[in-house]
């Protein structure tokens, strides 16, 4: 007969393994500093949302995490200086989000709506990356639920006000 003991190492043993395995996915303390992100208004075709802008490397990396959930006129764009399969995880966010690719031209090229967090040690461990299919020069990340509100298709276009 198995006893309480010899079914509750090998559990203890396979966390400790999941735990740390999901620390050592986190990126490095240096990637999550705090980030300071300029701000700026975009509109997808004739919504406008202040966002926040991920346009260099330090800022990509650290993106939401730990940030509240944020209004549905409120996003994050990540623009990259050229077109290209840029993908997106959602390691420590605390909400779902709703992601938009753009090519340069501002068109929609793909959209995931209604993505999980990545919080516990399990879900790190297994979080996936959300990979488009075409080439985009911006994503635009917003609180799930914005997508299907306001009618976001991929006919809808990306105007840029100021970033």
């Amino acid at each position: 007969m198995t006893t309480r003991t010899q079914v509750l190492i090998p559990i203890f043993i396979a966390a400790v393994i999941v735990g740390a395995a999901g620390l050592m996915s986190l990126p490095s303390e240096a990637k999550l500093k705090s980030v300071e992100f300029p701000m700026g208004t975009i509109k997808v075709d004739d919504v406008p949302l202040q966002v926040q802008i991920a346009d260099t490397e330090p800022r990509r990396i650290r993106g939401l995490m730990f940030q509240d959930q944020l209004p549905y006129d409120q996003g994050m764009i990540f623009v990259f200086e050229q077109s290209g399969l840029y993908s997106l995880w959602m390691l420590n966010m605390q909400f779902s989000l709703d992601m938009i690719w753009f090519d340069q031209d501002g068109k929609v090229v793909h959209i995931e709506t209604d993505v999980p967090p990545c919080k516990t040690a399990l879900e790190i461990a297994s979080c996936q990356s959300v990979i488009p299919n075409e080439n985009a020069v911006y994503i635009l990340e917003v609180t799930s639920g914005f997508v299907i509100n306001n009618n976001i298709t991929k006919d809808s276009v990306l105007t840029i006000i100021s970033i």
